[in-house]
């Protein structure tokens, strides 16, 4: 029996009946919850598109790689769509129909003259800008000359939404409208080609800028005719611009009546007509203020019906079984909501709705005004019903159409801050942020569907970026993470951009430095696929840096693949990063040879990876005012050229000198003490070593000045008595000043031992250099003597030199070079 492993024989069972009750035995069934320690990981999404020339993989797990279209890869030209098409793509744009009790379909009222005067306008050609205060039915005026002006262009009619959007995002979501380009984005130059070519009637709502921006829009489409619908406070267009303004108001006393009774579908009575009235003089006759005055009229008439319609549990709320039926007294009546209700009625109709319905208002609150998609409040709310709330808010009027989604109306967001639905913005943005990043990161979820989400994710995202604390900047960073490439997928580029910014700024205050860099990173790609190469070039460099402090090897790669590309389309130098030595070329000057600097640059990681582009060398400049072109630049060229040439020479005189002299140090014409010097004193590198200069090897010869660090040096000019020569050094007299006179006698350098002229040529005769009176006196040794006792000197002694003056030296020299007199 093994005490540790136990066999089935020890709890009754035989081994061989087990094994086979095994054998038999069902296998289990598969778990209802999956085994989290063993999950299969998720597969990142990687989709290749082709932007102008370039091919982008969005790549979100190392970063977005672009690189050139090869041949035979390039897509084909855009197609035009149909008319079919075009329909089934404006319906599929269009904002989805609330669930719920259908809306009140509300007549076109007292606008006959604006719709006939913008359909004759856009019938000749001409674009119109139609201006109104928020809340005055543009909107609406909108969709009635849009189905009069279906026929009027080649390429029918096109909505768009100018909904934080840009100019360029207009132009390629016109160019998507029309053209069938799947996976393409084109550069400016063909976009701009193709619109050229588009006419359709563009019915552009919500528009947002002016100005040179507006002239720039109606510049790149000339065969196409625009309705834009803007507020008051939009900048205006240029003095030039060809557009026709159309101003619109309110209605009138007797046309908000109308619209008052049509949407309560009943005759007001004479205490509501003046209560209309009042609020009339007091909105100024904006119909959006009487459909919200006719949703209170409504709710006044549920309450005199059902009493318990709006009480503590809520309206369309399941009533427990047991709870009081208060009765409804025949003779009761709800008075009229006040002047101030009706002119802000926004906090009061949210308190009579159902509690998913406030909870989304308080949704739409934390996310700036944005309403979540109706398929996301049941996730966001935590009720399975909750998306019967959009058809409750829009039979409110507190929902205006915004593209292909819906936000809160023209003056409700201030309504209901002011009601205090943003005291947890904070949370609840921090709930949808992380609801988004789950959603946008999933592989079902196609990048056109995330797309159309934008405005929403955009918005939680910048809610949660300028505080700090509580994961809010750490939520906004994974949401940017998660979202980004979608938007990217998705050709919503201008979302792509916001996404990123927003993203680099969160993992910075996060101190998440992967991310920020993962976002420096794709700016640079947008950057380079948009054609701005300069941005580009910071962008990348800025993330190559911080991968490589990171040791992300792959993603810095990635990176400089990157730059290298920017820097072959731009025309740049080589890419730094690569470690080692790199040679940086740059241009030489005119009529130079092209100088190449070794420059050591630090090593970020290590990888084998090498990256090679090209140098272009820029022309010469050409002027009179300019240094670098004409004659001037010859002759500066040529100058330089001599001043290098004359100072290589001087260089290689001096330093041929000092080999001849230390070549010939050992020739000694006088023999005798000279000799015994030389045996005497070692050569160990002593203090006179580096004090040999050219034009001292002579007693006439002047000595050379002294450096502080005891060095002697010699110069060109006048002070120099003597020329370095091939075969030795020539005299050439006496010098100007001295300390001490030089004589026969005395060595005018203390270099003068070694420094002696060689056997064929041979100086005037002089006698052997005496011992200063000032050395210590020393028998001097003997060839015979077995113990010679050796001479001390400056090496062996420790001290250190000095720099005296020229008698001195030579006093020095003589005591260490003969023996005792």
């Amino acid at each position: 029996m093994d005490p540790i492993h136990r066999g089935p024989e020890e709890f009754g069972h035989d081994s061989k009946g087990f094994a086979e009750e095994a054998g038999r035995r069902r296998p289990s069934r598969d778990p209802l919850t999956p085994d989290f320690g063993q999950q299969t990981p998720q597969q990142a999404r990687v989709v290749t598109l082709v932007a102008g020339d370039l091919v982008l993989t969005v790549n979100p797990v190392d970063g977005s790689e672009v690189e050139l279209c090869p041949p035979g890869r390039q897509p084909a030209a855009p197609v035009r769509r149909t008319p079919e098409e075009r329909a089934d793509r404006a319906r599929a744009a269009a904002p989805p129909v609330p669930p719920g009790p259908p809306v009140p379909q509300l007549p076109l009222l007292r606008r006959d003259d604006e719709r006939e005067r913008l359909t004759r306008l856009l019938a000749r050609g001409r674009s119109v800008r139609l201006t109104g205060p928020a809340g005055s039915g543009r909107t609406a005026l909108l969709d009635a000359v849009a189905a009069d002006c279906a026929d009027f262009a080649p390429d029918g009619v096109v909505r768009l939404s100018g909904h934080k959007r840009t100019v360029t995002d207009l132009l390629y979501g016109l160019f998507d409208a029309v053209h069938d380009a799947p996976l393409y984005r084109p550069d400016r130059t063909l976009l701009l080609e193709t619109l050229r070519t588009t006419g359709a009637v563009v019915v552009l709502d919500d528009l947002e800028f002016g100005g040179a921006a507006l002239d720039e829009l109606l510049d790149a489409t000339p065969e196409c005719a625009y309705l834009f619908a803007a507020t008051p406070d939009v900048a205006a267009p240029g003095a030039d611009s060809p557009l026709e303004e159309v101003f619109l108001a309110g209605l009138d006393r007797a046309a908000s009546l109308e619209l008052l009774e049509r949407f309560v579908e009943r005759q007001l009575t004479e205490e509501e007509a003046n209560w209309a009235g009042d609020l009339w003089f007091e909105s100024e006759g904006l119909p959006l203020r009487f459909v919200q005055a006719g949703a209170l009229l409504r709710q006044r008439d549920e309450l005199r019906t059902d009493p318990t319609a709006y009480d503590e549990y809520g309206y369309l709320e399941n009533r427990p079984a047991d709870a009081p039926v208060p009765a409804a007294a025949e003779d009761s009546d709800v008075p009229l909501p006040s002047l101030g209700e009706g002119a802000a009625p926004a906090a009061l109709l949210a308190s009579r709705l159902s509690g998913a319905a406030r909870d989304t208002l308080r949704f739409a609150v934390a996310l700036g005004g944005e309403v979540p998609h109706q398929a996301h409040l049941p996730a966001l709310v935590g009720d399975t019903h909750a998306d019967a709330a959009l058809g409750e808010l829009a039979g409110c009027g507190l929902l205006s159409p915004a593209g292909s989604r819906y936000r809160l109306a023209a003056g409700v967001l201030a309504q209901l801050v002011a009601a205090g639905y943003d005291d947890d913005s904070v949370d609840r943005a921090r709930t949808a942020a992380q609801h988004y990043a789950w959603w946008t990161g999933h592989p079902s979820v196609t990048p056109a569907r995330a797309a159309a989400e934008a405005d929403a994710v955009i918005a939680a995202m910048n809610q949660l970026v300028p505080g700090e604390g509580s994961g809010r900047t750490s939520a906004a960073v994974l949401l940017a993470r998660s979202s980004a490439p979608a938007f990217a997928a998705g050709l919503h580029w201008g979302a792509w951009e916001r996404a990123l910014r927003i993203g680099q700024e969160a993992g910075r205050l996060a101190g998440e430095v992967a991310e920020e860099a993962y976002f420096h990173h794709e700016l640079g790609v947008l950057a380079l696929c948009t054609g701005h190469p300069d941005r580009a070039r910071a962008e990348l460099e800025t993330a190559i840096s911080m991968r490589g402090a990171l040791a992300d090897k792959s993603g810095a790669v990635a990176g400089r693949r990157a730059l290298a590309l920017v820097e072959d389309r731009s025309g740049g130098g080589p890419v730094p990063g690569d470690g080692g030595t790199a040679a940086v070329f740059e241009a030489s000057p005119p009529l130079g040879v092209p100088a190449v600097i070794p420059v050591s640059m630090q090593r970020a990681f290590d990888d084998d990876t090498a990256v090679v582009a090209s140098v272009p060398v820029p022309p010469p400049a050409a002027g009179k005012g300019e240094r670098r072109g004409g004659p001037l630049a010859l002759i500066g060229g040529a100058r330089r050229n001599l001043v290098a040439a004359g100072a290589g020479v001087l260089l290689a005189g001096v330093l041929g000198t000092v080999v001849t002299l230390g070549l010939t140090s050992n020739s000694d014409p006088q023999g005798g003490a000279g000799t015994s010097s030389e045996q005497e004193t070692p050569d160990d590198g002593g203090i006179y070593d580096d004090e040999v200069t050219a034009g001292d090897p002579t007693p006439d010869a002047p000595s050379t000045s002294a450096s502080p660090s005891g060095s002697s040096s010699a110069s060109p000019g006048p002070s120099v008595s003597g020329s370095a020569s091939p075969g030795g050094v020539t005299p050439s007299g006496t010098s100007s000043s001295s300390d001490a006179p030089s004589s026969p006698d005395t060595p005018s350098s203390p270099g003068a031992t070694k420094s002696s002229v060689p056997p064929s040529k041979p100086t005037s005769s002089k006698p052997a250099p005496t011992r200063s009176a000032r050395a210590p006196s020393s028998p001097a040794p003997s060839e015979t003597d077995d113990s010679p006792t050796p001479t001390p000197t400056e090496s062996d002694t420790g001290e250190a030199p000095t720099g005296p003056d020229s008698s001195d030296l030579a006093g020095g020299v003589s005591s260490s070079s003969a023996g005792p007199a």
